[in-house]
Parts: structure tokens; C-alpha cells; sequence
């Protein structure tokens, strides 16, 4: 796998029937990489180590019905009152950030209402902090740490 744009964090894999998988610390299991779980386990690492989110209020692939489809969200980061605080969606190294990628995630904010919103392909990063009021989002340098509420 191509080196990502975030910090060097160590992993666990293992390799079976030709596949090698990769331990999601979240789903508490093996899952295949592929190159969007590759950049949705660094991010998961970066909020854990770098921005000191606590693995328990970290959810990742979890179904969501919008407008009667099921859809999937990569990971949600809840606030200590287990309110959506942060969504990140997450693509492949190839896959180019465009307008199609934060339609996606401002439909799955809709019915998520979170506060800040991440998109990240591994080597470009892009925060937003949601303005309700204004219907729209505002870009951040970075999303903040953790604090508690």
C-alpha cells in the first residue's frame, strides 16, 4: 500500500487465501485491505493518537437509511453525551476530493447533524465545521481534539 499522508502508525495484518486482511481496533477484527480501508485505518488511528478521541466513542461502517436508501457512513466520532460530534469520509489514495464528495457527506449529515466533517483520500485532508444557521459548512486548518463535554 502507498505511504498516506498522516503519521506512521503500526499495524497489525495477516495474510490468508492470497488476501491480506488488516485489525480494525473498532470492529475489534480482521477486514480485507483494500485502498479505502488502508486510508479509513490511518484516519481511525490519527483520531486515537493524534487528536486523542477515545476509541469508545469511535464507530466505523455502520449502516444509514437517507430518503429510503441504505447507505454507509466510514466513521462517526460521537461527543461523551453520544451525539454525532464527527464525520469522516474516506476514499481511496486515487480517488480526487470534488464537489461529489462533500455532497455525499453533507446528505449523510443531514440526518447525522454533525458539527464537523471530515474528507480525506489519505493524501489530502479537508475539514469543515458545520454552520446550521447558514445551511452550510465553514473550512478548518484541522478538526480539534477532543474535549471532554
Amino acid at each position: 500500500m502507498q505511504p498516506l499522508n498522516f503519521p506512521k502508525f503500526s499495524f497489525r495484518f495477516k495474510n490468508s487465501e492470497n488476501k491480506v486482511s488488516i485489525f480494525d481496533t473498532v470492529r475489534k477484527k480482521f477486514v480485507i485491505l483494500q485502498p479505502e480501508e488502508w486510508v479509513r485505518q490511518h484516519c481511525v488511528h490519527y483520531l486515537m493518537t493524534e487528536k486523542k478521541y477515545p476509541h469508545s466513542l469511535i464507530n466505523v461502517e455502520k449502516e444509514l437509511t437517507i430518503n429510503n436508501l441504505k447507505k454507509r457512513y466510514d466513521i462517526v466520532v460521537f461527543n461523551s453525551k453520544g451525539e454525532v460530534h464527527l464525520i469522516v469520509e474516506c476514499k481511496a489514495p486515487q480517488i480526487k476530493i470534488d464537489q461529489t464528495t462533500f455532497d455525499q457527506i453533507a446528505r449523510y449529515n443531514l440526518s447525522l447533524k454533525a458539527n464537523y466533517l471530515m474528507v480525506t483520500n489519505g493524501l489530502d485532508h479537508y475539514y469543515c465545521q458545520m454552520d446550521f444557521e447558514a445551511e452550510n459548512y465553514v473550512f478548518l486548518k484541522d478538526i480539534p481534539e477532543y474535549v471532554r463535554c
